[in-house]
């Protein structure tokens, strides 16, 4: 028996191991290649089991939330993907404990049903929580950080310890996570505070974003808003600007409704989505002379 074969051995005791599993399949943009091994996993503890496992056999690993955030690459994941499917939650008044696997949007839609305002904003934003904490996801003039108490780590020495929220650096679509001082640390929970409020009217003000979600955004495969904002234009006028809107490359194409999203009008290729995103990247620094910054990780074989 091969390193790899004993590695998903063990992995398949811990979760759902496939090997060779297409990550197109998990992935809100419908593209990329294959995982060497896949697992999906169920709760915290498995969460941090498959990740010692992966880290020990020197398999990466690379967790996977939704997949809402991120574009694969054609040549797929080498070493070992984690789906992070652990939802489990526990409530003591107020505050709430919930595995990092949680959905982000269903939590908050389910908060704003029992009652619990600070998270309206949140309704619409894919992907999990964990995920929301590494990227410190925000809309609406709300953001995680307005209601995140503390998260519990897995640590590269396969610790675990509960952090306060301060000690995250959470800003602006981003964190101490994206800035690598956290590389090595898993989200295996979050705690989040919340406020009373009344249910029928934050139901209504999550309404009111729906709507304007449906609006302005594109339906379809991507992978939401390419780019983060500079501070003096949206990325979408200055793509727009600079003649991009509608742009295609193979089966991809820049939404002709709004110009931050790529989308996958079908068949398209991790390769189609890189150059359009380049060639955006491009023409803005050249005509603007604005460097934008990805808010949608490129992960995987490039």
């Amino acid at each position: 028996m091969t390193g790899r074969e004993r590695l998903a051995a063990r992995l398949a005791e811990v979760g759902e191991m496939r090997v060779n599993e297409p990550m197109e399949r998990h992935t809100t943009f419908g593209v990329g290649g294959p995982a060497d091994i896949y697992v999906a996993v169920r709760s915290a503890e498995a969460l941090a089991q498959a990740t010692r496992l992966a880290a020990d056999a020197e398999a990466g690993p690379f967790v996977l939330g939704s997949g809402s955030n991120i574009v694969v690459a054609d040549e797929g994941i080498r070493g070992v993907v984690i789906d992070n499917r652990a939802r489990q939650e526990q409530v003591e008044g107020d505050t709430h404990r919930v595995e990092s696997g949680a959905s982000f949007a269903g939590f908050a839609r389910r908060m704003c049903r029992a009652g619990l305002a600070g998270l309206a904003w949140a309704v619409g934003i894919p992907g999990t929580l964990g995920g929301a904490v590494v990227y410190n996801a925000g809309a609406y003039g709300g953001c995680l950080a307005d209601v995140l108490t503390r998260v519990r780590l897995l640590g590269p020495e396969s610790d675990t310890s509960w952090r306060p929220a301060e000690e995250l650096g959470l800003v602006y679509r981003g964190s101490a996570f994206t800035r690598d001082q956290f590389a090595d640390s898993t989200v295996l929970e979050a705690e989040l505070t919340l406020s009373a409020g009344d249910a029928t009217a934050l139901l209504a003000e999550a309404s009111s974003y729906d709507r304007r979600r449906l609006t302005a955004q594109p339906r379809g495969r991507n992978a939401g808003s390419m780019f983060k904002n500079p501070p003096e234009t949206p990325a979408w006028k200055l793509i727009e600007s600079v003649g991009l809107r509608g742009e295609q490359r193979g089966g991809a194409a820049i939404s002709d409704r709004h110009a931050n999203f790529f989308v996958n009008l079908g068949g398209a290729r991790a390769a189609d989505v890189l150059w359009l995103v380049e060639e955006a990247e491009r023409r803005v620094r050249d005509q603007h002379g604005v460097l934008l910054e990805r808010e949608v990780g490129f992960v995987g074989a490039w």
